[in-house]
This record gives structure tokens, sequence and C-alpha cells, in this order.
């Protein structure tokens, strides 16, 4: 039987994993104005980069590395959320969607913060 902190990790990434999934439908149904695309194709790159960092601490050599690694997933989500408010008050994604998708990416955004301060010892 797995620890509270393996099956953590497990839902946190499979949670991860199925907000970047919500968010390539989404992106894909943004209208092909020039504006939409630029802002779909920045939001496609920091999007998916919170999933690769967290993936790829999962694979670091060292605690260091391993915050690094936390560090940047936790600026690509900042840097989401920008892209995100910004398709929002420019009118240009669904409504509903952007809502669930902007709450998702602040709770996993927390979660990695929280995270973070844990590793550093500061909490």
């Amino acid at each position: 039987m797995q620890n509270d902190s393996a099956k953590f990790k497990i839902e946190f990434k499979n949670r991860l994993y199925s907000w970047v999934l919500r968010l390539i439908k989404f992106i894909d149904k943004l209208p092909r104005s020039n504006v939409a695309e630029i802002m779909g194709k920045q939001l496609l790159r920091s999007g998916t980069s919170v999933l690769a960092n967290y993936i790829e601490a999962n694979s670091a050599s060292s605690k260091k590395d391993f915050i690094n690694f936390f560090t940047h997933s936790l600026k690509s989500a900042n840097e989401s959320k920008v892209w995100l408010s910004l398709i929002k008050d420019t009118n240009n994604g669904d409504e509903k969607e952007l809502e669930l998708l902007l709450k998702e990416l602040v709770e996993i955004a927390n979660v990695i913060a929280s995270s973070i301060l844990t590793m550093k010892g500061k909490r």
C-alpha cells in the first residue's frame, strides 16, 4: 500500500496532466485572429511547461535541482495565469472554461508554491 505522500504525488501529477489536456483543447478552440493565436501559442508554451518542469523535477539529481524545476514550474503557472486573464479580458475564449482553467491553475500553483516552501524548510 502506498503512503499518503506517494499517493498525493501520483494524484497531483494526474491532476496536472488533466489540466494541461483541458488547456490544449481550450486553446485549440480559440478564434483564429492574430491576437488570439499569439496569446494561445504563448499559453500553450507556458501551460505545458508547468507539467514538463514538474515531471523533470522527479528526475532531479539533487535537492537544489529539484527545487529549481519546481520553481520553473511555478513561474510557468504564473505566466499562464497572465495569458488566461488576457484571453478572458479580450473576450477571446469560452468564459466558463476560462474560469475553470484559472481556478484549477491557482490551486495547482498554490500546491507547487507550498511544496517549494516545504523543501526549502520555510514551513
